[in-house]
């Protein structure tokens, strides 16, 4: 009859080290994979913000650019519906500081419903021109809807703005839609802005960062795809924004 002994230390001490290796790489397999689509959040947003820039007859007019407050690209926004339809995506929202220069990106999430006869699914990529500093008074609390918090229009498109449109920018936000290569002001009223604070805490690596203090520019490091970002906004606005 075979004896089955007692069970050795070391072989608990490795089944130990196992585990605790197993949980390691499984806590850092998803830091890094946060890190990561938090990136591409950000080079997605680089990517759609140039390819806009690029139709000077359809983009946003340079005058709106210049003297934007703050500025949110979302893209891949996903529009899905059958009767009720809603909309979700993620992106991000720059500010510039006193002096006209733009602030690291803080993340954020859009949302919003809508009621009507709709079938299908339809990605576009969202632009939002905040023209002052009141116009995003309520952004850092937990909720910032559209057309509630602050008046939002459909944003003018090009050089030259039709007669039609609100030629004095007078609107506090305008929002801009990029859907099947058509790129036209697009009417957001009721949809929720809210900051990602997971987003900018992985993408940061601190714990408890807040949008006030990325704003301010108070961050262990700007990452490389956030200053790619900057560079790129801030060859499309190089003007200071107007005290409103």
């Amino acid at each position: 009859m075979l004896s089955r002994g007692k069970p050795q230390r070391g072989s608990h001490r490795t089944r130990g080290w196992i585990v605790l290796l197993v949980l390691a790489w499984a806590i850092g397999g998803r830091l890094v994979s946060a890190a990561g689509n938090e990136t591409e959040r950000v080079e997605s947003a680089t990517k759609v913000l140039n390819e806009i820039m690029a139709i000077p007859e359809k983009n946003i007019p340079p005058a709106l650019m210049q003297d934007a407050y703050g500025m949110a690209v979302i893209p891949n926004v996903i529009k899905a519906g059958f009767m009720v339809g809603g909309r979700h995506g993620k992106g991000i929202l720059v500010v510039r500081n006193a002096h006209g220069s733009w602030s690291p990106p803080v993340f954020l999430t859009l949302s919003g419903g809508s009621v009507g006869w709709q079938v299908g699914v339809q990605s576009s990529d969202i632009i939002l021109v905040f023209r002052n500093k009141s116009s995003m008074d309520h952004i850092l609390e937990e909720q910032f809807t559209l057309g509630a918090d602050a008046a939002v229009a459909a944003g003018p498109v090009g050089r030259h703005v039709e007669a039609g449109t609100d030629v004095r920018l007078t609107a506090a936000i305008y929002s801009y839609s990029r859907s099947k290569g058509l790129f036209v002001g697009l009417a957001l009223e009721g949809a929720m802005l809210q900051v990602d604070h997971s987003a900018d805490e992985a993408y940061y690596h601190q714990e408890e960062i807040t949008p006030k203090s990325i704003f301010a520019g108070d961050v262990p490091s700007v990452p490389s795809s956030a200053q790619a970002f900057i560079q790129t906004i801030t060859r499309y606005g190089q003007q200071s924004p107007r005290e409103k």
